[in-house]
């Protein structure tokens, strides 16, 4: 699914235009986005949580050449799935 297909299900199931539909899509990622930057989480009780997950420095191998780098350190989204997600994905159709 493709974010234009999301806009379309929500204008359909919310009853509201696509331009609609689109500007709450973008509100709402605008507002994920925003909290994750401030180091916020985000929990949607039944969907699942959106936090921030850091990552040390550490070593690695360049592929081409073979020489030794150190990766640095950095912040990385990470999603967990709530309980209702995860037992709607595993009911068998």
């Amino acid at each position: 699914m493709t974010k234009a297909d999301l806009i379309d299900a929500i204008a359909k199931d919310a009853n509201l235009s696509k331009a609609d539909a689109g500007r709450a899509l973008n509100a709402a990622l605008d507002a994920i986005t925003g909290e994750l930057k401030k180091e916020e989480k985000i929990s949607l009780v039944g969907f699942g949580t959106f936090s921030l997950a850091k990552r040390p420095k550490r070593k690695g191998r360049n592929p081409q050449t073979g020489e030794s780098i150190t990766i640095p350190a950095r912040k990385v989204p990470r999603f967990t799935p709530g309980k209702a997600l995860k037992d709607t994905v595993q009911r068998k159709r």
